[in-house]
């Protein structure tokens, strides 16, 4: 299937998976380029520190570090869950460029993110790999160590653990309609994509289910606990920089 100007095919499977592409005030947005290459101190000239301490103050996190790694795994989650089901859907994915995307990091999914131009590529893993970590994640990571000191650890295991959620969630939407053969897919790119050596030693899959090797440091919150996929069966009581490898 040819990708749609509109991506709709995307739309069925809602939240983090939609992409916008037109009838948004996108020109008035900064770029994911521009967020992750900022180097403007402050938060309120910053839309990445400004992301991290919107949500610091919605989870009540008294750590920025720990805001600062939820931030880098959502935002991971939504590139992934529309790089993936684009390839799954469509056997296609839009150029995902950080120049093309426009960002709103004051708003949530599906309207938080808008593509300024759809130019088709095509939809295998390495195709994938290439626009997810190396366009968005690996920048993203650098900018938020530098002010953050977030651990390479934890943030390769975000960026395995948001791949391997957006590949269960599209496997399981594929399933209630049907469409084995849109979860076979899902399936087989999630596995590919995560023996990607950027993403080696993050975690280990089987069948759909993922165990990361680290821990995101949701523990942390309050109220919170240990993910479904953490390396810690219960949240840990030793010092915080000990977790977060």
């Amino acid at each position: 299937m040819d990708l749609d100007p509109d991506l709709a095919a995307l739309r069925p499977l809602a939240g983090f998976f939609v992409l916008r592409t037109r009838g948004a005030p996108a020109g008035s947005l900064p770029t994911l380029a521009q967020a992750y290459a900022t180097t403007s101190p402050e938060v309120s000239g910053n839309p990445l520190f400004f992301r991290v301490q919107k949500v610091a103050t919605a989870l009540r996190v008294p750590e920025p570090r720990v805001a600062a790694s939820v931030t880098h795994q959502g935002l991971a989650a939504r590139l992934w869950s529309v790089a993936l089901g684009c390839a799954a859907l469509y056997g296609r994915v839009p150029d995902l460029d950080a120049r093309l995307l426009r960002w709103d990091a004051d708003g949530s999914a599906p309207d938080d993110l808008w593509l300024t131009e759809v130019t088709p590529l095509p939809g295998d893993a390495p195709t994938v790999a290439d626009l997810v970590l190396d366009g968005h994640l690996a920048p993203l990571a650098a900018a938020l160590r530098s002010r953050h000191g977030l651990a390479i650890g934890l943030l390769r295991g975000n960026a395995a653990s948001a791949l391997a959620g957006a590949a269960r969630e599209l496997d399981r939407w594929a399933r209630r309609h049907g469409r084995g053969d849109i979860a076979a897919r899902a399936r087989s790119l999630a596995a590919e994509l995560l023996a990607d050596p950027r993403l080696t030693g993050a975690g280990t899959l089987t069948g759909s289910a993922f165990r990361r090797r680290s821990c995101c440091l949701y523990y942390r919150v309050p109220g919170g606990g240990v993910c479904g996929d953490c390396c810690f069966p219960r949240p840990p009581r030793s010092s915080p920089r000990a977790s977060s490898g």
